[in-house]
Formats: structure tokens, C-alpha cells, sequence
């Protein structure tokens, strides 16, 4: 999944060498967090989060079979 966020975001963004992908795992989720340049931040959120959100769907629907709730946070 960490492969997966990052290539998508390495597409989206002016500065692919700074895209980072750190995984915290808790019990009953795991949470991915999404570092980018803090000039890239606007390229992954997009306008009024459209891209954030499409980014979000696109993992929920890759871990359906997962046992545990998935997510992904954008930091800065």
C-alpha cells in the first residue's frame, strides 16, 4: 500500500524526491502518512480536497479484504 501512495503522489507533485510514505499501525488501524514538499502540500490536498479525497478512495478500495480501517494523512 506504502507503494501505491507513493506513486500516485510522485505523479501529483514538482518534487517527487521529497515524498515520503510512514506507516503507523494500530490495532484496529493502520495510518498512513503522505510527507511532501511544503510547496507540493496544495498539488496532493487539490482544490477544495478533491484530490485528498480521490487519493483516500483509491486506498480504502484497494483494502477492502482487509481486517482493519486504513487511512491516509496528509503532513506537512
Amino acid at each position: 500500500m506504502k507503494d501505491l501512495i507513493t506513486v500516485i503522489a510522485k505523479a501529483l507533485v514538482d518534487h517527487p524526491e521529497d515524498v515520503k510514505v510512514h506507516a503507523v499501525e494500530h490495532t484496529q488501524e493502520i495510518v498512513y502518512e503522505l510527507t511532501v514538499n511544503p510547496s507540493d502540500i496544495g498539488k496532493v490536498i487539490g482544490k477544495q480536497g478533491r484530490i485528498a479525497k480521490a487519493l483516500r478512495t483509491v486506498v480504502t478500495s484497494a483494502t477492502v479484504k482487509e481486517k482493519r480501517r486504513v487511512t491516509v494523512e496528509i503532513v506537512s
